[in-house]
């Protein structure tokens, strides 16, 4: 199975990059989905339903949402009624839509496994407060594997500590198929397969041979790059040199698509790649220009 992962979608430049992007990006690698952080899309902070909808006709699968889930109120609804989208699983048991979704890849007729995916929030320098995203990870494997045992199973650590995704990377490591990373829109450069945990909770020196977890400290944004995180640079250096506020403007410089292309044995659930994708946007084409 093969599965495309974008990085935060930042606002009218991320979404018109993306929509750019993903015909090429089909053409290119055949994936069998496509799932995007959709958490900065409107303006650079939150989601409305009219571009969650925008989104799915551009062609993205299923969505995921970080510290600014409900920032745009009005997605609530959403939330409670598409199975496609997924709030953080680390939140409150009160807080409302999925923890989790359940994915259908490719044709039918393959009778591939499902794929499920979640979301959980650091706790390091994150204003939104969350459980503890260990446990939270623990439980929800146990839950999805005692319901469906053949399951795929993607986790995206939606953190500002990079210590704290690693952290969360080895934990994880032979539970699911793949942990990704997001929120700080800079793409590290550290996609690998991690090598086993041994039964003495050591790591080995060397990868399988077959696969196993894919891992990637945070996938990067889409969104402008000419760019403070996505914001206009003047406006973040008003502030940061005269302690002054500043609209931090969503910036329209340099766009870019950013994520991971993964590929997953179905029989084994073990990822036997992954690496980085990184498309610039052509905005002398449409979506950026008239048609």
């Amino acid at each position: 199975m093969r599965i495309i992962i974008l990085g935060d979608i930042v606002g009218t430049p991320g979404r018109q990059a993306v929509t750019q992007a993903i015909p090429i990006l089909r053409e290119q690698y055949t994936p069998d989905l496509l799932i995007a952080n959709a958490e900065n899309a409107s303006n650079g902070t939150g989601l409305t339903p009219d571009l969650y909808k925008k989104l799915v006709r551009a062609g993205i699968d299923a969505f995921t949402l970080g510290d600014h889930v409900y920032k745009k109120n009005h997605i609530i609804p959403i939330l409670q009624s598409e199975s496609n989208i997924i709030r953080p699983a680390n939140l409150s048991h009160k807080a409302l839509g999925n923890r989790f979704m359940r994915l259908t890849p490719g044709d039918p007729s393959q009778n591939l496994p499902a794929i499920y995916v979640f979301t959980v929030l650091g706790r390091i320098f994150m204003s939104l407060p969350a459980s503890d995203p260990f446990e939270c990870c623990d439980n929800l494997i146990a839950d999805i594997k005692k319901h469906d045992p053949t399951a795929i199973i993607i986790t995206e650590v939606h953190a500002e500590a990079s210590s704290e995704k690693v952290a969360l990377g080895w934990y994880l490591n032979g539970r699911v198929s793949c942990v990704f990373g997001t929120h700080t829109h800079i793409p590290t450069a550290d996609a690998r397969i991690l090598p086993p945990t041994l039964s003495d909770g050591s790591i080995s020196d060397r990868p399988s041979p077959s696969g196993g977890t894919a891992y990637i400290t945070d996938l990067g944004m889409c969104g402008p790059t000419g760019s403070v995180l996505g914001r206009r640079v003047d406006r973040v250096l008003t502030h940061m040199t005269t302690n002054m506020p500043a609209p931090f403007d969503v910036a329209t410089i340099s766009p870019v698509t950013a994520g991971i292309l993964l590929d997953i044995n179905p029989k084994t659930g073990l990822a036997t790649s992954i690496q980085r994708i990184e498309l610039p946007a052509d905005t002398n084409s449409p979506p950026f220009t008239a048609h």
